[in-house]
């Protein structure tokens, strides 16, 4: 049963990734560019970019190096999230690509780092939130895994790279804060202490002092 848990968290976003790709490579195959399927910032036909910027890449390298963190991270919400990652995962695609719309540079925003970003953020707020050992240990995780590239959310990446859109990066991870927040009461908690386990433990303790008080009699009398 575990077995499949884990390859059924895999399928979602295993197979997200290979659309990606076949995508990339159709684009490749007939020699187009489809970069105007991205983002273009505060206009009415930049909207439809919404829907369609993760799909979009400007490379191999580009893709490849989105396609790791969706899988890995992908991976982590369907299976400590299965209950509602089908719902999450629309509104930190829909959220991350609006705001990305209204605060990005006047230039075509493209690829699904985005949406990186907003799986990252999730995920370490969703635990954090819910003080769940195991979630927070996933929140670690992607601090470990991730932390380092906080700084490409800030305008201070386009002084290293122009070509960065740290518009999209931050407009992803306040779409994972703002997520985990929606989130927190839907999905895993932090289990609750069973109060009938205590009472029945507090009735075995209450029984076993009665036993004793009652050997301690019989033992005076003898």
């Amino acid at each position: 049963m575990e077995t499949k848990r884990l390859l059924y968290a895999f399928l979602f976003p295993g197979l997200f990734v290979l659309f990606l790709w076949v995508i990339f490579l159709l684009e490749q195959g007939l020699g187009a560019d489809w970069h105007r399927f991205g983002i273009f910032p505060r206009t009415p036909s930049g909207l439809w970019g919404i829907l369609t910027e993760p799909l979009i890449h400007s490379g191999m390298r580009h893709l490849f190096s989105n396609s790791i963190p969706l899988i890995i991270l992908g991976w982590c919400l369907f299976y400590f999230y299965n209950e509602i990652g089908f719902a999450v995962v629309p509104v930190l695609w829909l959220l991350s690509g609006f705001l990305t719309w209204s605060i990005g540079r006047e230039s075509w925003h493209i690829g699904a780092s985005g949406l990186v970003y907003a799986l990252s953020f999730f995920l370490f707020f969703s635990g954090i939130f819910r003080r769940y050992i195991p979630l927070m240990a996933v929140s670690l995780m992607v601090v470990f895994l991730y932390g380092s590239t906080l700084w490409n959310m800030f305008p201070v990446a386009e002084l290293v790279d122009p070509t960065i859109s740290w518009e999209g990066h931050l407009s992803g991870a306040v779409s994972g804060l703002a997520c985990a927040v929606i989130f927190r009461k839907y999905g895993p908690q932090k289990p609750e202490e069973n109060e009938e386990n205590e009472e029945n433990e507090g009735n075995e303790r209450n029984e076993g002092n009665e036993g004793n008080e009652g050997n301690e009699g019989n033992d005076l009398e003898a």
